[in-house]
């Protein structure tokens, strides 16, 4: 499954020389995994009405050039692997052509129907949509 989440930077974003604050790119990640998850069919809304949660379990970045103030970006995204319990979105920024940073996020199928959360499987036919077969 793939996805490519644009936005552009704003002023909230950058310090105060107007470049891009790198936590920043993590919270981008994050909003882009979560729209990965709404094209694939499984909006939060929906995971947590079912008692679902896709907790974050690890997270890289690596920047390889700066973003400023007022830049487009877009974020491409495509889940890498998905195991039992857990699966990697892999996270590649790009300004045009220009790749800016890339990353990746490991996050748990996680139910909270019972008192504590708990990793559960992921579904085969969540498994198929994640992994576009």
């Amino acid at each position: 499954m793939k996805n490519v989440y644009p936005f552009k930077v704003v002023w909230g974003d950058t310090d105060a020389a107007g470049i891009v604050f790198y936590p920043n790119f993590y919270r981008w990640m994050d909003q882009a995994s979560h729209e990965l998850l709404r094209a694939a069919g499984f909006p939060i809304a929906k995971l947590q009405d079912e008692n679902i949660i896709t907790p974050l379990l690890e997270a890289f970045c690596q920047f390889k050039s700066p973003l400023m103030y007022d830049d487009e970006v877009a974020v491409h995204s495509e889940v890498a692997e998905v195991h039992n319990k857990v699966f990697k979105i892999k996270h590649t920024f790009k300004k045009g052509d220009v790749i800016v940073a890339e990353g990746h996020e490991i996050r748990a199928w996680t139910s909270v129907a019972e008192e504590r959360p708990k990793a559960v499987p992921v579904p085969e036919n969540v498994k198929s949509v994640l992994l576009g077969e």
